[in-house]
């Protein structure tokens, strides 16, 4: 055999290992079908929305799939976390992460099937939704400390208006409580557009709910605005003083992210973390979850997510506690 004929099957092989190389890379590109994502509460809500706003631009972003948005609401969001939790760790099964499902419920729901913090792999923390603390319009009250003031001297107790039993604001509304030494009777609803409601029709006297929701009826008039739960002022609210200007330390926000079922291996969820980091960049993104939700926008790494998650349960778990929640 000549030298030359040795190169050219040299580069025959070559090229054959090549082409059967290319096509199993292809194979095991993610993603190469569409992804399902599951958003543990119902449609129109602010869960929902932000899903749907990181679905638009996914295929783009990721060269290929599409991002599929199911709601599974339910159980204060286990529903769908137990879709997820028991779903396969291929990286096609993916769920907007929150608080309940992600870090808290076993602890609301004690026969709960799964184990929040060991049930998941932790993708991205994605934003943080600011919340406000507000009144119905004629309470008569103009800021934190009268609030806690008339909690205090009233023989019959205020009440406050939470979407459902542990719920990232009702938890919200219990920290408040045992940082003020107040107290007041929760009442239930489904939705916080059923919580604006009742405040509007004054069944109800108080509430922490999501700035994004609250924010048309506080420049309506109809509710009123006391403080914010964040440690600093909000831009869309000025002049509307943090909480913890009354309550030092006092600091609570609704958080979603990017969780997968446990098992998704490093290499994977690494890529699925560089998809969604890209997403949170796009400037188009950014203007719309800023303009209806007024998000904090976090990203980060898988490491970062999961250590977050944890830090969360830990410090609403003894809330639960000392005020006896109960989703079931």
């Amino acid at each position: 055999m000549t030298t030359l004929t040795r190169r050219c099957l040299g580069r025959m092989l070559g090229l054959g290992a090549a082409g059967i190389a290319a096509p199993a890379r292809a194979q095991g590109a993610w993603p190469n079908r569409p992804v399902r994502l599951i958003v543990p509460f119902g449609p129109g809500g602010a869960a929902d929305t932000l899903a749907r706003v990181i679905a638009q631009p996914f295929a783009q972003v990721a060269s290929s799939g599409s991002l599929v948005v199911e709601n599974r609401s339910g159980g204060g969001g286990t529903i769908g976390g137990s879709a997820v939790a028991t779903a396969r760790p291929d990286g096609y099964n993916l769920m907007l992460a929150d608080m309940g499902p992600n870090a808290v419920g076993k602890e609301l729901i004690p026969a709960l099937s799964y184990e929040p913090l060991r049930a998941f792999t932790p993708i991205i923390h994605l934003v943080n939704l600011p919340l406000v603390l507000i009144t119905r319009a004629d309470l008569g009250v103009s800021d934190v400390p009268a609030l806690i003031a008339l909690a205090k001297s009233r023989r019959q107790p205020l009440t406050y208006a939470a979407p459902s039993v542990g719920h990232p604001t009702h938890l919200a509304d219990e920290l408040f409580l045992s940082q003020a030494g107040a107290r007041s009777e929760p009442v239930q609803y489904r939705s916080g557009a059923e919580v604006l409601r009742a405040l509007v029709a004054k069944e109800t006297d108080w509430a922490i709910i999501s700035l994004s929701s609250a924010l048309p009826f506080i420049k309506e008039g109809k509710v009123k605005a006391l403080g914010v739960a964040n440690p600093a002022p909000i831009a869309a609210l000025p002049g509307v003083p943090p909480i913890a200007a009354t309550l030092p330390g006092f600091e609570a926000t609704t958080w979603h992210g990017i969780a997968g079922p446990a098992g998704i291996a490093p290499e994977l969820a690494m890529r699925i973390n560089e998809v969604f980091n890209a997403i949170l960049e796009r400037p188009d993104v950014r203007e719309t979850l800023v303009r209806t939700q007024g998000a904090e926008f976090v990203g980060g790494t898988t490491e970062a997510f999961a250590a977050f998650v944890r830090r969360e349960a830990e410090r609403w778990v003894p809330i639960i506690r000392a005020a006896n929640i109960r989703a079931e």
